[in-house]
């Protein structure tokens, strides 16, 4: 399967997050229920999420995974027990997007590891997956997802 590929320059983008290590077993509970934390902090301050809601993956081990869960927002704001402000950095970034399952993603991280490394990038070892859609609103095979590699 073909992938739309590109690389773009981001500036800074303010973001509201909850951060865990958690195997991959759970994680779909751990991000259910970091999403509910910041949606109803962000409800109590009487804002709205700028974005879709991202996970961000600083490692690979699936009983030691560490990620990020959280919504962009349109300006700094302060956290709240385990909810913090850490903005998703600025720089060179690949993605493409993937329409399918969430277990079936891992042909698009192949495609685009190996995009990446023919146009003369690396990875830094972050990815964020940006998800536009739930499974809780579409069919599995209707799910669109982002996935956005941090390069240098």
């Amino acid at each position: 399967m073909g992938y739309m590929n590109e690389i773009i320059e981001a500036e800074a983008q303010p973001a509201l997050t909850v951060r865990e290590v958690t195997s991959a077993q759970n994680l779909p509970k751990v991000v259910g229920r970091a999403y509910g934390q910041i949606i109803a902090y962000l409800a109590e301050l009487g804002e709205q999420p700028l974005g879709p809601a991202f996970t961000a993956y600083f490692n690979m081990d699936m009983e030691n995974l560490e990620v990020e869960m959280g919504f962009p927002v349109k300006k700094e704001l302060a956290g709240k027990d385990n909810i913090k402000f850490s903005p998703i950095p600025a720089g060179k970034k690949a993605s493409c997007f993937y329409k399918g399952p969430y277990s079936g993603m891992n042909s698009c991280y192949e495609s685009l590891t190996k995009w990446i490394t023919e146009k003369g990038y690396t990875p830094t070892g972050v990815v964020y997956e940006y998800y536009y859609n739930s499974p809780d609103e579409v069919l599995k095979s209707e799910l669109l997802t982002k996935i956005e590699f941090l390069i240098k």
